[in-house]
């Protein structure tokens, strides 16, 4: 995880401890400093008062899922408080904190109840979470009962109701895709394979796509012939994203297909190689 450090310049000193601990980017405060750091980081850091990291904080937020974490705290170094992305690197940050003396104070209601959020499942199997909209209900049933994790071996196709997590192995980039009706294994894993070398990258081990498209054989085909993760989403999933291409997917209902996608299971929520078409095969690379 990838830390920094932002102070205000009378606690200099508690930041640099800090950032010396963790590792981390020492910035003092001014105006545009959490826009400037906000997509660099995966945690930031921040020494003084709550409302200062809230407020400057606030008009960059988009989801909990692609925000930067934060962590306050405060001035005299006695509490590190998560404020945002608890599940996603605050709680962690700031009970490493704890070795520096500074009490942890953790708000998500799995942890404070000594429970393991589907978030936490996901991060220590080395996974990402399919449909994250499950996970409130989830995380909610987890407080109540022994929720089971059940492992499927491959090669399975399975079919989620709401309310169950589905994870699959962690990748460092998504690949979006969509395709003419009936195209065949061959296109499209000529398509994969000229979008990978455009971007610089090896193939994605998660390709995503429309559910409208799961009969399509030859995505099926491809994918396991490229040893990928075929993801289907639903619609409000991928209506969700706020692609940066127009896109004739309107006619299906859909803002898009190959950009959503992309969007929709990376981690960092934005695209290294906007809607491209290869033949039958449109592609978008997320990372």
């Amino acid at each position: 995880m990838k830390y920094a450090v932002v102070t205000l310049p009378r606690f200099a000193e508690q930041g640099l401890r800090i950032s010396e601990f963790l590792d981390a980017e020492l910035t003092l405060y001014h105006a545009e400093v959490f826009r400037k750091l906000y997509e660099s980081f995966d945690c930031i850091v921040a020494v003084m008062s709550s409302g200062i990291a809230v407020r400057g904080f606030a008009p960059l937020l988009t989801d909990k899922w692609h925000d930067t974490a934060l962590v306050v705290v405060t001035p005299d170094l006695s509490y590190a408080v998560p404020v945002l992305g608890g599940h996603h690197g605050a709680n962690e940050c700031a009970k490493r904190l704890a070795e520096l003396g500074i009490t942890p104070v953790i708000s998500t209601a799995t942890e404070v109840m000594g429970k393991i959020s589907v978030e936490e499942t996901a991060k220590s199997e080395g996974c990402v979470v399919v449909n994250r909209s499950s996970t409130r209900k989830v995380n909610g049933a987890i407080l109540d009962l022994d929720v089971p994790i059940i492992r499927v071996d491959p090669p399975k196709i399975v079919v989620a109701n709401k309310g169950v997590s589905v994870l699959v192995n962690e990748s460092q980039y998504v690949l979006g895709i969509g395709c003419r009706l009936g195209t065949e294994k061959d296109e499209i894993i000529s398509a994969v394979s000229s979008a990978c070398k455009s971007a610089g990258i090896s193939c994605p081990d998660i390709f995503a796509t429309t559910q409208k498209k799961f009969h399509e054989k030859g995505l099926h085909e491809a994918a396991a012939e490229l040893g990928a993760n075929l993801i289907f989403l639903d619609d409000e999933t991928i209506n969700a994203q706020i692609p940066e291409s127009a896109s004739r997917a309107s006619m299906l209902g859909l803002l898009g297909v190959a950009e959503p996608c992309a969007l929709a299971l990376s981690e960092k929520g934005r695209l290294v190689m906007k809607k491209t078409v290869f033949g039958r095969v449109t592609i978008a690379i997320g990372e």
